[in-house]
């Protein structure tokens, strides 16, 4: 495990000043032609979890771009709220853009990731060689919709328990964290039964603030400022090459993943057979070829 510090000195790295005057961190692995920029989830984690991707990627001539937005845990991380607000992350991804110097480049969001890449493809798309949109859905609606489905799958006991913890507000209780690991997370963002270090890593090193500003304290109500997202109508005007990329038993539903596969109009849809919300950890094979099929199709123009 490297410290701040170690990360903050490491090689690659570059900080990258934003207009309001706070520092960003993100940096290089390998050389190529191909650059690939990466946005991770949350709303608040880390790229952590991501650095799988250079083993995959750079060993195929990609640069792989790791990056902490503002508030995550290599990025500055000020303490005023209202800094975190949707507009504002995308405004800051095209800051990075720009002074990295990125142009024809590929972006791959994750998660709350691949929501930042859908409104930065809608408004800066003209940069993009193409897009990688993981583990995400059309609109907030259709994550709570499935997230909430799954949670009704549990057994009655531990539903009911869960439930009376969240009326007491009481979500910071051990045993409220030990269930959703045990019938959530372990089940649904990661089916390992021993989690790599670097998953573990970006959980740990969270930042509530901006996940619970945007997000909510709650995994199952959404109560931050991106209730209400939705850009379903709007996906078709996203015309980059896409890969619409999740797990089987993912915390995004896989009829979600089907529809937006059939609404952008230069995509393809894969589905880790045995992969969850995090397949590049529990499916890695399926999901390391489904990125290089993918970048080497947009390559070769057959997307």
């Amino acid at each position: 495990m490297m410290t701040k510090q170690e990360k903050h000195n490491a090689p690659g790295v570059q900080w990258v000043t934003l207009d309001n005057g706070y520092r960003v961190w993100t940096q290089k692995m390998g050389s190529g032609s191909l650059k690939l920029l990466t946005l991770h989830g949350g709303p608040g984690c880390s790229h952590e979890y991501l650095e799988c991707l250079e083993a995959f990627l750079v060993p195929q001539g990609v640069e792989v771009i790791f990056y902490d937005q503002l508030g995550s845990w290599c990025s500055d991380q000020p303490e005023d709220k209202s800094l975190w607000q949707l507009e504002r992350f995308i405004d800051e991804i095209e800051q990075v853009r720009t002074a990295l110097g990125l142009e024809d480049f590929y972006l791959f969001g994750h998660g709350c990731g691949g929501l930042w890449a859908i409104e930065y493809a809608l408004k800066y798309q003209r940069h993009l060689k193409g897009l990688i949109l993981g583990s995400i859905t059309g609109s907030v609606h259709s994550y709570t919709a499935y997230i909430n489905h799954l949670r009704e799958q549990l057994p009655l006991a531990v539903l009911d328990k869960m439930t009376q913890l969240e009326a007491a507000n009481d979500l910071d209780n051990e045993e409220y964290s030990s269930l959703l690991m045990e019938h959530l997370y372990r089940k649904y963002i990661c089916r390992l039964p021993d989690w790599p270090e670097a998953l573990s890593l970006t959980f740990d090193h969270k930042n509530h603030s901006v996940y619970n500003t945007m997000q909510g304290n709650n995994e199952f109500v959404f109560t931050g400022n991106l209730l209400g997202w939705d850009r379903w109508n709007e996906l078709a005007e996203i015309r980059a090459a896409t890969l619409v990329l999740a797990g089987r038993y993912d915390t995004v539903a896989p009829d979600d993943q089907r529809q937006m596969a059939s609404i952008l109009p230069h995509s393809r849809l894969v589905l880790c057979d045995n992969g969850s919300h995090c397949s590049m950890w529990d499916d890695p094979e399926n999901y390391r070829q489904a990125l290089v099929d993918f970048l080497k199709d947009v390559e070769n123009r057959r997307i």
